[in-house]
């Protein structure tokens, strides 16, 4: 797969070398698998976008448009997105280097520079982040595989469930579809929150969709956990109080790997083929996954529910 030349037998011959005329080209998967294994290795080298497409023995135009199609952004915004999470993980296992040392480290001209480039990127400065931030849901959002290496089992369950009203709080913020892709940030920082006072006894953890556009279909998002309906809240907190609802019930079960590619393939199957075969009319009110911290998500075999209100 990726890594060095591959040996292909056709007709014509053995081909050691990829690219000879009497060999068959390598699919696209391959292209982009050997182009991300071969940034991965040179990851704060000095890279560029001709470099990634040599690797994918492509053209840097035709390269760049493949490499957006399997992986949902640009070859440059995905490298920049790769060396700032590799950096966010230094910053978390060297609590005690300094940004200086750090930003240098990561291929980076000053403190400055990094700290500009890992805001833009996360949402916040690297100080705060290495004193409040999870990075467990931000490893998914920058795979280093294909997102079509895993793709997660979607089934409605066959039972309608019926909750009673509840209350959740976590950060919360609106979304559309060019900043979908951050959503694991108000996950990672929600984790280094918990536990707080008022948070009810469980595991569950809930992401709350509400206020949908049709037009554009932009909504809002909040990541959080049940809470006593008048408990105080940490700084930056939303909270949300969910009516009681039947819902239609639909088991994810993740493959392993990126999170959030697989969350949006799911919700692709539910919203685009489950939910219309079923029959049910969707009813007002927030939708929601829900989580029961059982098990990593990025491990294959984790399980989310994910619920929509319907009526009865």
């Amino acid at each position: 797969m990726a890594g060095g030349a591959r040996t292909v037998r056709t007709g014509a011959g053995v081909c050691g070398k990829l690219g000879r005329m009497d060999c068959p080209p390598p699919p696209s998967a391959d292209r982009i698998a050997r182009s991300l294994a071969f940034m991965e290795a040179h990851l704060f080298g000095p890279l560029t976008l001709e470099h990634l497409a040599q690797q994918a023995q492509l053209s840097a135009y035709h390269y760049a448009r493949l490499f957006t199609a399997h992986m949902g952004r640009s070859p440059m915004a995905h490298l920049r997105g790769r060396r700032l999470l590799a950096a966010a993980r230094r910053l978390l296992d060297q609590p005690q280097r300094s940004l200086l040392h750090l930003a240098l480290d990561c291929g980076f001209e000053s403190p400055e520079a990094f700290s500009r480039a890992f805001k833009r990127q996360f949402g916040v400065a690297p100080g705060r982040f290495r004193r409040g931030f999870s990075l467990t849901p931000l490893e998914g959002q920058f795979p280093m595989s294909l997102p079509e290496s895993v793709q997660p089992q979607v089934a409605l369950l066959p039972d309608r469930q019926t909750l009673p009203a509840f209350t959740v709080a976590g950060y919360a913020r609106d979304f559309d579809e060019s900043n979908k892709a951050d959503i694991p940030q108000l996950w990672s920082r929600l984790l280094a929150q918990l536990p707080f006072e008022g948070q009810l006894p469980s595991w569950n953890s809930y992401g709350v969709v509400s206020c949908v556009s049709a037009e554009n279909g932009s909504l809002r998002y909040l990541a959080g956990v049940a809470v006593q309906a008048d408990a105080p809240l940490p700084p930056g907190f939303e909270r949300l109080h969910i009516a009681a609802a039947r819902y239609a019930v639909f088991r994810i079960t993740l493959g392993g790997g990126g999170i959030h590619l697989q969350i949006k393939a799911a919700m692709a199957k539910i919203w685009g083929e489950l939910l219309p075969a079923s029959g049910l009319r969707v009813a007002a009110g927030p939708d929601f996954e829900r989580y029961d911290g059982r098990q990593a998500l990025d491990q294959a075999g984790a399980v989310i529910e994910f619920l929509v209100p319907v009526e009865a």
